[in-house]
């Protein structure tokens, strides 16, 4: 994956910050404000929580971020990718991305609301198979 091109192709400047947000989330998946800013405090030691803050919300404007968020915990930020629900384990807090066909669902929530909804967010919490 080309980083600089990645960002560039959503109109945002390719910064060192920048290059290190897109790759710890493209490694690691999901993550907090808290686990950036330490892995990014490791790279650039004069970095602020609110520069930090500031990209991660230019990212999510550009559309090239989405935030989760999760009752009762901090929000996570992930890399925009093909429409997907997530299952979070009640034990070791760990995040997977699922992939559900949820338009049965949707179409029953718009007879019964009439809304016209633009987007869906499902959370399912459980416990993975390593807490059993």
């Amino acid at each position: 994956m080309d980083k600089t091109l990645l960002l560039q192709s959503y109109d945002l400047k390719a910064t060192p910050q920048r290059l290190e947000i897109v790759g710890a989330l493209y490694v690691q998946g999901h993550l907090n404000i808290d686990t950036l800013y330490s892995e990014l405090k490791n790279k650039f030691p004069s970095i602020s929580l609110s520069t930090i803050y500031k990209n991660i919300n230019t990212m999510i404007d550009k559309g090239f971020l989405s935030e989760l968020k999760i009752p009762s915990e901090k929000n996570l930020y992930e890399l925009i990718k093909e429409e997907h629900s997530h299952v979070i384990c009640t034990q070791c807090k760990k995040v997977t991305d699922i992939h559900l066909n949820i338009s049965s669902l949707l179409q029953e929530a718009r007879n019964i609301s009439k809304y016209k909804f633009q987007k869906s967010s499902i959370i399912l919490n459980g416990t993975c198979p390593e807490c059993f």
